[in-house]
């Protein structure tokens, strides 16, 4: 069915309700951010096997590697043969499974040798019941129930972990200083902060201030909350995720797009991490065709060129289509690489094409479908001289889109094909299922 769409662009803007007190590293303006799984990225799950795909995934359009936490997983309690990563024994030391501090720092060199950056996933709510801290007798360092005895995060099913008690001045001291070991003793650029928000602010505000003062850090916190750009640069648009996936499987359309963007309060100056898999959501929600089936290209595409950071998942490139066990041995399959140049495409324009850079240094949404379009989403993005204009059909059902401006008119590189586009006064897209368009210049 035939729809006009004027390019009448309405313009949301985000309204900072807190100002973020650290601005990110400059480097970070237009990165893009790949998460590692070392378990089960190699046959090996060792740094060193790691090590050599960091060329190709330089190639890919990667700036940031995030490593899932490299430290010794706890013995006691452990969930599986192997336990979660989440469950630390030391923050001090590396997880014999994949090697040693050297070759970690190798890795680190490597990556820098590439011109990427290497954050780590640090797990501050909690440790193993067996962390090194225990046997050191810092007991009151912990949350202890009734009779005195160290517990789970009350509400949680993570029995094989041990909540961690913020107020006690010493553990939040040894915590930072955990942290800063890592600036000195492998070079990394920054954390990846797990359950950010159960760990109170102030903290993270400290720990920020001194670990900029050993390094300039880049920070991301697995939360959404706005307070959290006190201390971190970016945090995860887990509520726009959710809108993906219940767009896919037909509970919602475009119209909550428009209210998401709207109603979005953080700081001009913050990061939003977008995604479409992540290791929590492929092991315990499904795979990207579980959660999103056929439409999992178009949100992938709205995921690379919207206002935020994107993120790959490993495996995502291979087309992993199977949930990776959490607590066992699980090999990634590295033989089709099939999706090697999509990605690539995205991401490459994400860092070369200003209106796509992150924050304050990109370009806001201005949304040129109707305001009471629910099928087809069309935004662009400006910076300067740099202009992205996106389409996408967010339905099962082929649409026809028609656009008439004169303000956005003129000559593209169509993003997929690569051929050069001529947008005229009036454009007319058929749009397959679940269907995209990037035109950019």
């Amino acid at each position: 069915m035939s729809k006009l769409l004027t390019l009448i662009a309405v313009l949301f803007t985000s309204v900072a309700s807190v100002n973020a007190q650290y601005t990110a590293p400059e480097w970070s303006k237009n990165a893009t951010i790949y998460e590692v799984n070392v378990r089960q990225f190699t046959p090996e799950g060792t740094f060193q096997a790691f090590e050599k795909h960091i060329p190709r995934l330089k190639k890919m359009g990667v700036d940031i590697l995030w490593f899932m936490p490299i430290n010794p997983i706890g013995v006691k309690n452990r969930k599986g043969s192997l336990g979660s990563y989440y469950a630390v024994k030391d923050y001090k030391a590396v997880n014999p499974e994949f090697g040693n501090l050297d070759d970690f720092r190798h890795l680190v060199q490597t990556a820098h040798a590439n011109g990427m950056k290497v954050i780590i996933d640090w797990v501050a709510n909690h440790t193993s019941p067996d962390n090194v801290w225990v046997d050191q007798g810092h007991k009151d360092w912990y949350t202890l129930d009734s009779t005195g005895n160290l517990q789970p995060t009350i509400g949680t099913d993570w029995w094989d972990v041990a909540d961690l008690n913020y107020d006690n001045k010493e553990m939040r001291k040894e915590m930072i200083s955990s942290m800063n070991y890592w600036l000195t003793a492998a070079d990394i650029d920054g954390f990846r902060c797990d359950v950010a928000s159960w760990v109170p602010t102030d903290f993270w505000v400290d720990a920020r201030k001194q670990l900029d003062a050993t390094k300039k850090v880049f920070m991301l916190a697995e939360a959404e909350e706005i307070e959290m750009h006190k201390a971190f640069d970016m945090t995860y648009g887990w509520n726009l995720h959710h809108i993906m996936n219940e767009i896919a499987q037909g509970k919602k359309d475009v119209q909550e797009v428009y209210k998401y963007v709207k109603e979005n309060k953080h700081p001009i100056t913050a990061y939003r991490m977008n995604f479409t898999s992540n290791h929590d959501e492929n092991s315990w929600n499904g795979t990207e065709m579980e959660r999103m089936g056929d439409a999992r290209f178009a949100f992938a595409v709205f995921a690379a060129t919207f206002e935020g950071m994107p993120l790959v998942y490993n495996g995502q490139e291979t087309s992993l289509d199977r949930r990776l066990k959490f607590f066992e041995k699980d090999t990634i399959s590295w033989k089709k690489m099939d999706l090697v140049p999509f990605y690539t495409k995205m991401f490459q324009l994400h860092r070369s094409n200003k209106a796509l850079w992150n924050g304050i240094y990109g370009g806001s949404v201005k949304f040129l479908s109707a305001a009471d379009e629910k099928n087809v989403l069309v935004f662009s993005r400006v910076k300067d001289e740099n202009k992205v204009i996106v389409v996408i059909n967010m339905t099962a059902k082929p649409q026809v889109l028609k656009l008439n401006s004169t303000t956005y008119a003129g000559k593209y590189k169509d993003l997929f094909s690569g051929k050069k586009v001529t947008v005229a006064n009036e454009l007319i897209l058929n749009l397959e299922p679940w269907g995209y368009k990037v035109y950019y210049k």
